[in-house]
């Protein structure tokens, strides 16, 4: 690398970031509240500051400047002048290195200390006091990138919502086990792509994984001192930048490589993405980049500027309502979609991105941005629909464009599968794509994510094998997590030897797969429920990176596991094989594809149409749901699906028109493959069948 020069040319005040253009590393950073910023130099051990540049321009309240004969590798921080006045929420330290917002690679990672505060920890005056300690030695800093990589050779899957089956991923607990793959790819990005992980997501059917996040971010230090770890990762430190502790090697083209191996097996690459705070936390917490740049901008503040607001229940809320953060969420999304070609993204606590002054609001600017936006809102976009701020609760109130995940989905399964009264109305919206929720604005029934279970709560097995958590190994008393999971532990709670218990807890594990692949809405799979993955009644893993979250590789090989795994398969086949499981609109009950069906009806057990006194029953057990849709050669094509839960053997009589019958799958029965029947099948106790007729054209 070239000597450093004397001082920084004017440069640009876009693109913000550090940008290398061939000659040199054009700098901009924004800050509406500083009264000056200096760029800061390190050696290539981020130990030594080398030399220090104030930003002299500041153009559109962005601060910049070029250095002329600099390259790739070079690493940097910032420093913040301004005034020190948190209760008129102004907290610059320049004594506190401050990371780039933008910044696309670190080097180093955060060491913890008390001088990573702005104010002087133990302090009487607490955080109204002021730190003069250099922080440098405990920041990591930014490192300049030159991350140009060909997309031309790669086509994105762009797979149809209504054809996509999602699954749930942790990089490191997904192959951290996996005896395929090489030893020292375990747990990284390059495994992603490797044979043995695409081979297993093609024999299961998945469109698309869903990888928890992979944004750079910090090791909480009230885990670190208690000997544990964040490993969900939603504690962003740098929203370009990839976690480095997901590398094989030192080079971010390796997750590049494999979502373009991804992408030609046909499997999309969604990222679970956190822009609602950051891991600076509340006013109290650490300064370690937007805090320190600009505090008053970045972060939503309360009538007392002093505080933040927190909608995030993690001490701070990104300030969505200022231009200058909704684009830097939007140049990090289009920043993973265009040099990573990452195909979706899930908001958590997406709620969080739609709050205005006045609540939230489906025609925030934000998500208008994303909308109108000719890369991102060709996208997949996913919604947590919840905070824990005011109004926190949104469930299908998205605008257009966005799928939501859909926990009344979830919770209704569950709880009809355990054996709750009431629930038999409640199922069938929820099987029919929820409609009550989505079909609104032309919304359509993938806007609705229907999962068993995620990565926060129970897995689909510990669902049936407990009644409570069981969180110690958290060290917080099994105080944290849900205290309501919906879930049954069948007679024993945790695992037992009594194989009537394990027959029931295996029977209604399917029943509850049958139930998501032949309801309308997004399916989505958690990695591992697919061979019945326990996490021991953990419900709140996010700080567990152990065994208890890795997927065991060898339990997906018992027999059971594999089973499993197969069964699974089968019925992601079915859906892609019958368009009445995946139909693209909403089905109404007032189309006939044929004389007598309707394209959507519900009947019992009898064959007789469901009355409302029945739906009303708080003892209805028994549900079956019939579609139909018209072939291409004009024939029609029914699927029935039975659904007894009882804990008895019911005879399901088929509605009419009477005929042949094909019984595709029965969760009592895993190992029974296609059989024909007439009008009348026993299903039994706990249990899914999944029944097709086709009558042809006339």
């Amino acid at each position: 690398m070239s000597s450093l020069p004397d001082r920084l040319l004017p440069g640009s005040p876009y693109p913000l970031g550090a940008t290398f253009d061939g000659l040199g590393v054009n700098f901009a950073v924004y800050s509406a509240n500083a009264d000056g910023i200096d760029l800061c130099v390190f050696d290539s051990t981020g130990k030594r500051e080398l030399r220090r540049y104030p930003l002299t321009e500041w153009t559109d309240e962005v601060w910049h400047g070029y250095l002329p004969d600099m390259e790739p590798g070079l690493l940097y921080g910032y420093r913040a002048h301004g005034r020190y006045e948190p209760e008129a929420g102004h907290r610059f330290n320049p004594n506190k290195l401050l990371l780039d917002p933008y910044a696309r690679k670190l080097a180093g990672s955060i060491r913890w200390t008390d001088a990573l505060h702005g104010y002087r920890v133990g302090s009487r005056k607490d955080d109204l006091s002021f730190d003069k300690r250099d922080s440098a030695p405990a920041m990591p800093k930014g490192v300049v990138v030159d991350d140009h990589w060909d997309w031309a050779r790669d086509t994105r899957p762009n797979t149809p919502w209504s054809d996509t089956v999602i699954y749930e991923a942790h990089v490191k607990g997904l192959t951290r086990l996996m005896e395929l793959v090489p030893a020292r790819e375990r747990g990284t990005y390059a495994a992603l792509g490797h044979p043995a992980v695409i081979g297993h997501l093609q024999r299961l059917g998945v469109t698309a994984i869903e990888l928890l996040p992979i944004q750079a971010f910090t090791q909480d230090r009230f885990l670190q001192e208690k000997g544990l770890r964040n490993y969900w990762g939603y504690n962003t430190l740098a929203f370009f930048a990839p976690e480095a502790s997901y590398m094989a090697g030192d080079h971010q083209d390796e997750l590049r490589r494999a979502v373009h191996r991804l992408h030609k097996a046909g499997i999309e690459v969604i990222l679970d993405v956190v822009y609602n705070h950051t891991c600076e936390g509340s006013e109290r917490g650490p300064t370690l980049s937007w805090r320190g740049l600009d505090n008053a901008s970045y972060y939503r503040l309360a009538p007392e500027a002093r505080y933040t607001i927190n909608d995030t229940g993690t001490g701070n809320t990104l300030n969505m309502s200022k231009a200058r953060v909704i684009q830097m969420v939007a140049d990090s999304l289009r920043y993973w979609a265009t040099s990573f070609g990452i195909d979706g993204f899930r908001f958590d606590l997406g709620l969080t991105l739609g709050r205005e002054a006045t609540g939230f609001d489906p025609g925030s600017a934000f998500f208008d941005v994303l909308r109108q936006d000719p890369v991102l809102g060709r996208l997949k976009l996913i919604a947590e629909p919840w905070d824990v701020g005011p109004g926190g609760y949104q469930l299908g109130n998205f605008p257009p464009g966005f799928a939501e995940w859909n926990d009344q989905y979830r919770d209704t399964v569950r709880r009809f599968w355990r054996g709750d009264a009431g629930e038999r109305s409640n199922l069938a919206a929820r099987m029919a794509g929820s409609g009550d929720l989505f079909d609104r604005r032309a919304r359509r029934p993938w806007a609705s994510v229907n999962l068993l279970s995620a990565h926060d709560g129970f897995t689909l097995a510990d669902t049936v094998a407990y009644e409570s958590r069981h969180n110690e190994a958290n060290q917080e008393d099994n105080r944290d997590g849900h205290s309501e999971n919906c879930s049954r532990n069948w007679g024993v709670e945790g695992p037992t030897d009594d194989p009537d218990i394990n027959d029931a807890r295996a029977r209604v594990m399917r029943s509850m797969l049958v139930t998501l692949l032949t309801s309308l809405g997004t399916p989505m799979l958690v990695a591992g429920d697919e061979f019945g993955r326990t996490q021991g009644g953990n419900n709140n893993a996010y700080c567990q990176d152990n065994a208890i979250s890795w997927l065991d590789w060898q339990a997906a090989a018992s027999d059971e596991g594999a089973a499993l795994i197969d069964f699974t398969a089968r019925l992601t086949a079915l859906r892609r094989r019958y368009p009445a499981l995946r139909a693209p609109a909403f089905l109404h009950g007032q189309a006939s594809p044929t004389q007598g069906v309707q394209d959507l009806e519900w009947f019992d057990e009898r064959g007789q149409t469901l009355s409302a006194e029945d739906w009303q029953n708080p003892d209805g057990r028994a549900l079956a749901m019939r579609r139909a849709v018209g072939t291409d050669d004009g024939g029609v094509e029914m699927v029935t699906l039975l659904l007894n839960g009882s804990a008895d053997v019911l005879s399901f009589h088929l509605p009419d028109p009477p005929g042949a019958r094909t019984v595709l799958i029965d969760s009592a029965r895993p190992d029974q493959g296609e059989v024909a029947i007439d009008d009348a099948y026993d299903v039994g106790p706990q249990s899914a069948v999944l029944v097709t007729r086709t009558i042809a054209a006339a």
